[in-house]
């Protein structure tokens, strides 16, 4: 059953281009470093420029729990810690299969 996380982060304008290189970072290092990780990306809010989601879904919760305890996501918020507002979990959980 796959475990799904969607979180939002709000920076402010001039920092835009250096979250998303953060994020997508992050998710790079997700996707090719952690065999849990099914889907890792990186959306900014058509709204609002200043929002960024990252949708991310892994195998299984302990997947999620590994992620959280990597070192990339350390360096994503070494990389983003002075100036990101986040993360906002939107929501957490299992995916319902019929």
């Amino acid at each position: 059953m796959s475990y799904h996380v969607l979180v939002q982060f709000d920076v402010p304008s001039d920092k835009r281009d250096a979250f998303a290189k953060a994020a997508l970072f992050d998710a790079s290092g997700s996707l090719h470093n952690e065999p849990g990780t099914a889907r890792f990306e990186v959306i900014r809010d058509e709204n609002n420029r200043n929002r960024f989601y990252l949708d991310e879904v892994y195998e299984n919760e302990t997947a999620f729990l590994q992620h959280c305890n990597n070192s990339t996501i350390g360096k994503f918020y070494d990389m983003i810690d002075d100036y990101a507002y986040g993360p906002v979990f939107l929501f957490r959980g299992n995916r319902i299969v019929g």
